[in-house]
């Protein structure tokens, strides 16, 4: 906790402010400290490392296992996993062959394979439509009125001003969707209101086109991913989708398990490991920074081609974590130069308007490269993506529209609107 909340009593506004600011910089060097001290311990244990890692890789080769390399000796206890993680990783096992899962575990998954059972049988295309159904709803039946027939007048922009504002499109989106709108009714002489649905879908595809930048991985060997975001805006189960999409590319994958903080975080990646053949780098407990190194050596060594960091959830109003997220980018940089090769930012499309700020607030820590946006199958409003593409356009790499391994796939703006609009 910072000392200057001990000193309250007697003191004046601006006395306070000096005091936070005073303290900050004490945080600062400490972490400088803390970063130097890291490396050195690191590279004084190296070797150990390295040797140790050698054995527990040739055991894993014996059991026909994948290798699982920790600092510390240490004991996996079983740990109660999410049912979102389970359905993650175990959507695909074969439950005939499939020996070691509980009876609780076993129910639980022939449910989720129940349930997704439908959906393997439709197209990406009609998947996105189907994880956009509540957005769409939604959204279409306040669209109805606009597109409904009629004359093409001011009531009528204001109506669609007002649908785009409570779809979570923002001011400054919505007012150029409006602007362009309004000029492609001029120029291709629209009259009817029935004739606006084409107008404002290409206006829409024509704004969220800058961010549809698939994500590029061939340029580093190993390109180091590096997943932030906050509690419970699917970091994990997003890092489990992805690395089954690289697998399916033919890339050889390593993960970190880097969120040191949150309860089951490790075990989770190390189960998906186990069942995918990945290679989990951990830590029974300690600093995220070090097992990002970690990682990063044994894949530079192994010569893996993707390497995805798992890291803390944190929020970016607590400035100590956001500069504790500060250095574990610092480290992964001195591990690897010019790594991590991409930052991805992972959003809940649920919280709306508040991703904007995560966004803003994580790109100026950290500079971010890339978004994930996930849950866009609950109520999400689904115009989130618009105010990003024009307040902060940062790449959107992939979005997410179920729990299934196949619904995280990379954003086509094209497809977006379709399935929003149709």
């Amino acid at each position: 906790m910072f000392s200057f909340f001990k000193k309250k009593k007697n003191k004046s506004a601006d006395e306070q402010l000096a005091a936070v600011i005073e303290e900050l910089v004490n945080v600062s060097e400490s972490e400088k400290l803390d970063e130097d001290n890291l490396l050195d311990a690191v590279e004084a244990t190296e070797l150990v490392n390295e040797t140790k890692s050698e054995a527990v890789t040739a055991n894993a080769i014996d059991e026909n296992i994948p290798t699982i390399i920790e600092n510390t000796a240490v004991v996996i206890e079983e740990t109660p996993l999410s049912h979102g993680f389970e359905a993650t990783y175990l959507a695909d096992v074969n439950l005939e062959q499939a020996t070691d899962l509980t009876p609780k575990i076993r129910h639980e998954v022939e449910e989720v394979q129940e349930e997704l059972q439908p959906l393997r049988k439709l197209s990406w295309t009609e998947r996105l439509k189907q994880g956009l159904s509540k957005t769409r709803d939604a959204l279409g039946k306040k669209l109805l009125g606009v597109f409904g027939g009629g004359k093409i007048d001011e009531d009528l922009y204001d109506e669609l001003e007002s649908i785009l504002l409570t779809s979570d499109v923002g001011v400054v989106a919505t007012m150029h969707v409006l602007d362009d709108v309004r000029k492609k009714v001029s120029l291709r002489g629209l009259k009817d209101s029935s004739e606006l649905k084409k107008a404002l879908a290409d206006s829409l595809g024509e704004m969220l086109a800058p961010i549809e930048q698939p994500l590029v991985t061939d340029e580093h060997t190993p390109f180091v991913i590096m997943m932030v975001g906050v509690n419970g805006a699917g970091k994990t189960t997003s890092i489990g989708k992805l690395a089954k999409y690289f697998q399916q590319q033919g890339k050889s994958v390593m993960l970190a398990a880097g969120d040191t903080f949150r309860a089951a975080a490790r075990e989770q990646l190390i189960e998906w490991g186990k069942r995918n053949n990945i290679t989990v780098i951990a830590q029974q407990s300690g600093d995220s920074a070090a097992v990002c190194y970690d990682a990063i050596q044994s894949a530079v060594a192994k010569k893996i081609d993707i390497v995805l960091a798992d890291t803390a959830g944190r929020l970016p109003t607590q400035l100590n974590l956001m500069a504790e997220i500060q250095k574990v980018k610092r480290v992964i940089n001195k591990a690897l130069p010019n790594a991590p090769h991409e930052i991805m930012l992972v959003l809940d499309a649920n919280i709306g308007q508040n991703a904007m700020n995560q966004v803003k607030a994580f790109d100026e820590a950290l500079g971010l490269t890339g978004l994930v946006l996930t849950k866009l199958d609950g109520t999400a409003k689904g115009g989130i993506i618009c105010a990003i593409a024009k307040e902060h356009p940062v790449p959107l790499r992939f979005i997410g529209v179920g729990e299934s391994i196949d619904d995280l796939r990379p954003f086509v703006a094209k497809d977006y609107v379709d399935a929003l609009l149709d």
